[in-house]
């Protein structure tokens, strides 16, 4: 917030850059964020690029929760070749691809878990669970196999789940743009509401090409990761809009755009980091954690965390920053144009 003594400024020739940075930040040096948004879209298409490349090549994997399928989860003790047994129970059960997670049980005495997922509504036709842990048993009788839980999913209840899912990131999406353009209106709300939106998007697909990348199935936690990096993205624009807000008060709104954003962005940007630092700091400690003890279901969670938390940082200052500065000259030489014809 500005100093009450602080007045706006009324100068009759524009400040020289020098005076600009003397006058309104210390002496110290202002970040040239817009100058440079070049180099900061083409770092956001590489991605996107290499990312839609991915996706041609290995394809979206779906989890069983929005396609359809089977899930089942044994427990065993003692060690065994989790290679050896994801082979056998392939062989044993169907001829489609089966996905297969290992995890050990911290918190009870299940020992390891090693769970079993088949795609598609054949698969759950039949007596997959009684005949597979039968076997299991036959194959491994010292390893003390047996089935802790079984589910199936219908493709179509799946699909309907998804589209679900799907409309609840829109309908997020577009309430907190409508609360970004309602709020800034003095900074041209509807360009600070659509370029957060841009913004969001871009946080989106840095998540999705993530798991496309990492050829990680997309359930429940893709979407429980994705709202929530839509609002701390969302988050982190709304506080370098109101700090341009006010700084708009304090240089005058004859003042470039461009030169504001900067200014706005080099006096916050350091509480913008150390805020997603700190929180990154956390998520890593927890990925680590799962790591270290296998536990994939909040690897899954983390991991996406991590790269949506560093992406919504990134594009709050260099994607939906840059773009707004754009549609604010545009808009106003396009007004300069109408008086002069």
């Amino acid at each position: 917030m500005t100093d009450k003594t602080q007045t706006k400024a009324v100068s009759k020739a524009p400040l020289t850059d020098e005076e600009f940075v003397n006058k309104y930040n210390g002496g110290r040096k202002i970040i040239d964020f817009v100058g440079h948004k070049k180099i900061f879209f083409g770092i956001s298409l590489a991605i996107i690029i290499i990312g839609i490349i991915c996706n041609f090549i290995f394809g979206t994997q779906l989890d069983i929760q929005f396609s359809g399928g089977a899930t089942l989860k044994f427990s065993y003790s003692g060690e065994i070749n989790q290679s050896e047994l994801t082979d056998f129970i392939q062989v044993e059960t169907t001829e489609d691809r089966i996905t297969t997670t290992y995890a050990q049980d911290l918190m009870g005495d299940s020992g390891t878990t090693v769970t079993v997922q088949f795609s598609g509504n054949d698969s759950i036709k039949t007596d997959i669970q009684k005949n597979l842990e039968s076997d299991l048993q036959k194959k491994y009788p010292d390893n003390n196999f047996k089935c802790l839980e079984s589910n199936s999913v219908d493709a179509s209840m799946g699909f309907s789940f998804l589209l679900k899912c799907l409309t609840a990131v829109a309908i997020a999406a577009v309430l907190m743009v409508l609360y970004v353009t309602i709020r800034f209106k003095k900074i041209g709300g509807l360009s600070a509401g659509v370029m957060a939106l841009v913004a969001l998007f871009h946080d989106v697909a840095m998540i999705y090409f993530m798991y496309v990348i990492f050829q990680m199935p997309i359930d429940a936690s893709f979407i429980a990761v994705v709202l929530m990096i839509l609002g701390y993205s969302l988050n982190d624009t709304i506080v370098i809009y109101d700090r341009v807000r006010e700084e708009k008060k304090l240089v005058g709104s004859k003042t470039d755009v461009g030169k504001i954003f900067n200014l706005s962005c080099t006096k916050c940007i350091k509480r913008t980091i150390m805020t997603s630092v700190t929180t990154l700091s956390a998520i890593l400690v927890v990925y680590v954690v799962a790591c270290a003890f296998n536990i994939t279901s909040v690897q899954g969670f983390a991991l996406p965390m991590i790269i949506g938390i560093i992406s919504g940082c990134y594009s709050s200052i260099c994607i939906a920053g840059p773009l707004w500065v754009m549609w604010q000259r545009h808009k106003k030489a396009k007004k300069l144009a109408a008086k002069a014809a």
